[in-house]
């Protein structure tokens, strides 16, 4: 185990992620790349749904939009279907990441209490970790503070989570939208939260390190539930753009006056213009340009 992962008040020498993030973004584009190998699309650029074609899935998408894309975010789940070789897949991206120099989220939405929280924390997180990303997704749901392992190693390695907030799925609404007896939302509360813990990062200057999963499809959801996201000083990760329906009318609706937090994530307008890797980058090309150019009103 690293010291970082035995002591998280050790700090490594890496940047914080949010201060990385923004700078991916300014450069290279508020685009954010899905890496979801479900067997549809395995079968449709004729690769068998076993761990070696994952693989090639996998590693010609990262050839494709690595240091074109802010950031690349692979979905655990894909390859966990796979068992222990489909997790070795997933180290070998994410290495693969680390080595083209793109910033990886892992889409993993750990979320649960006490050392459980922490063996998370130090798989995904820690200075030395296989499977170490450059920053999670996470769930607030057993209550924001069963979270603080994970904040505390991020923290201490320079890497980030992303706090699940409003998400598009219908079901979502029944958690997210409920309110408390001062009559504010669960959404509301966890976004306050986030804002409590990138408060040093605001007064520093820079964007702080726990971001917030705010669906692109989601509606007129922050505005009836009175949510301040400009207050959070998160980056904003907008699951939804293309093929599920968002575009720059939702991004809009959506984002009004934060727009230069949006992290777009996308992944089937993406992944669709493969197997080749010149389609997929001509597609990452489109998607980055038709984001950038709605959010930019």
């Amino acid at each position: 185990m690293s010291a970082a992962a035995r002591d998280p008040r050790r700090r490594t020498a890496r940047p914080p992620f949010g201060a990385r993030l923004a700078q991916a973004m300014a450069e290279r584009g508020p685009v954010c790349v899905g890496i979801d190998p479900h067997p549809g699309l395995l079968e449709a650029w004729g690769l068998a749904d076993s761990p070696v074609g994952l693989r090639d899935f996998s590693l010609r998408v990262v050839e494709a939009v690595s240091g074109r894309v802010a950031a690349v975010k692979p979905q655990a789940a894909f390859f966990e279907r796979h068992g222990s070789a489909g997790v070795a897949v997933l180290e070998e991206v994410l290495q693969a990441l680390r080595d083209a120099g793109t910033l990886s989220i892992l889409d993993v939405k750990r979320g649960d209490i006490g050392s459980t929280m922490g063996a998370y924390a130090q798989a995904y997180l820690g200075e030395d970790a296989p499977a170490a990303a450059d920053a999670i997704t996470v769930s607030p749901y057993l209550g924001y503070g069963s979270l603080a392992p994970a904040l505390e190693l991020a923290c201490a390695t320079g890497r980030g989570v992303f706090v699940l907030a409003l998400t598009s799925n219908p079901e979502g609404a029944e958690v997210q939208h409920a309110r408390s007896s001062d009559a504010r939302s669960v959404a509301a509360g966890v976004v306050e939260a986030v804002a409590r813990s990138n408060a040093a990062a605001d007064k520093a200057g820079y964007l702080g390190s726990v971001g917030l999963v705010v669906g692109a499809t989601t509606g007129g959801a922050v505005r009836d539930l009175g949510i301040d996201l400009a207050s959070a000083n998160a980056a904003l990760l907008a699951p939804g753009v293309g093929t599920q329906g968002a575009g720059a009318a939702e991004l809009r609706s959506v984002f009004s006056g934060v727009r230069h937090r949006v992290l777009a994530s996308t992944s089937r307008a993406v992944l669709e213009a493969g197997p080749q890797v010149s389609g997929l980058r001509r597609a990452a090309g489109q998607t980055r340009e038709a984001v950038a150019a709605a959010l930019a009103w």
